[in-house]
């Protein structure tokens, strides 16, 4: 069973940090991602790496504020938030391929990754 599990979310005033951590089983994953959802509005790409750590992208509205980072000995995709902001608060998923195979592969399109996780709320009071 593939399976990914995201941890770390919560409450975090403005301007202050958090750390999300995803756990993939099941499968080797390739490039993972990580995305977002604010009540109301569609699913935001925050950031995507690929398994070689060569390659990262970010959404416009993190970049400089967050960085994404793997460890592939523990299956596991980080997502590091600073300066965090209101605008910041939302359901927050672990997204994941298996299927390139490829080191150097990331993607930021929701739709080239088949496995996701629950999600982990983030709220950033102000």
């Amino acid at each position: 069973q593939v399976q990914l599990v995201e941890s770390g979310g919560g409450l975090v005033q403005a301007g202050g940090s958090l750390r999300l951590s995803c756990t993939g089983s099941g499968r080797t994953f390739y490039s993972m991602g990580w995305f977002r959802q604010a009540p109301g509005m569609g699913r935001e790409f925050v950031a995507s790496i690929s398994r070689s750590f060569a390659m990262t992208y970010y959404g416009d509205s993190v970049k400089d504020r967050f960085t994404i980072s793997r460890d592939n000995a523990k299956n596991t995709v980080y997502l590091q938030m600073s300066n965090l902001e209101p605008e910041d608060t939302a359901v927050y998923y672990c997204a994941g391929e298996t299927r390139s195979g490829s080191l150097r592969y990331v993607t930021s399109r929701e739709e080239n990754y088949p496995y996701w996780g629950q999600g982990t709320q983030v709220t950033v009071s102000s």
